[in-house]
């Protein structure tokens, strides 16, 4: 990852730019491991409503603002303060270029200054290899149904 990207806390004027960060991810990136109506019951066209409360303020969440100063968030991950880490996504463009793992490793730092020792989360086909790299392991495969589609994710947890 480029050093010049700025990794910092989550606002809460950043919620419309990471729901974008979250759309484009599933719906643009997942396309190689989701047919487009997983991906649309996953990622809805009207999911974004502000009048929802803004769950991740209550979370521990770092975004990653593009280097070119403009302030556009190129990634975002929020874990709750019990070790679920909830989201983690970066734009297309970025996957696999450690941008992920950037974010992943704040999260990880925080847990471990919490005195946490395990971490759970459910990931896509996608997330899970970047997990697995990271020591993960798969609890067991789930099906989920949004919208009445069936949409496979894997139950992981990491010991710290």
């Amino acid at each position: 990852m480029s050093p010049e990207f700025t990794l910092r806390p989550y606002h809460p004027e950043d919620r419309l730019a990471c729901y974008d960060v979250f759309f484009e991810a599933v719906r643009t990136g997942a396309a190689r491991a989701y047919t487009p109506e997983q991906r649309a019951a996953w990622a809805p066209a009207d999911g974004f409503t502000p009048e929802t409360p803004d769950k991740m303020l209550d979370m521990v969440a770092f975004v990653a603002e593009h280097p070119d100063g403009a302030g556009r968030i190129e990634g975002f991950m929020a874990m709750e303060r019990n070790g679920h880490l909830d989201r983690a996504f970066v734009r297309p463009g970025w996957m696999g270029r450690g941008l992920a793992q950037n974010l992943y490793d704040l999260l990880l730092e925080w847990a471990r200054g919490a005195g946490l020792t395990q971490l759970t989360t459910e990931a896509s086909h996608l997330a899970r290899p970047f997990f697995k790299k990271n020591g993960w392991q798969v609890v067991t495969p789930e099906t989920i149904t949004r919208d009445g589609v069936e949409i496979e994710r894997f139950r992981m947890s990491l010991a710290l």
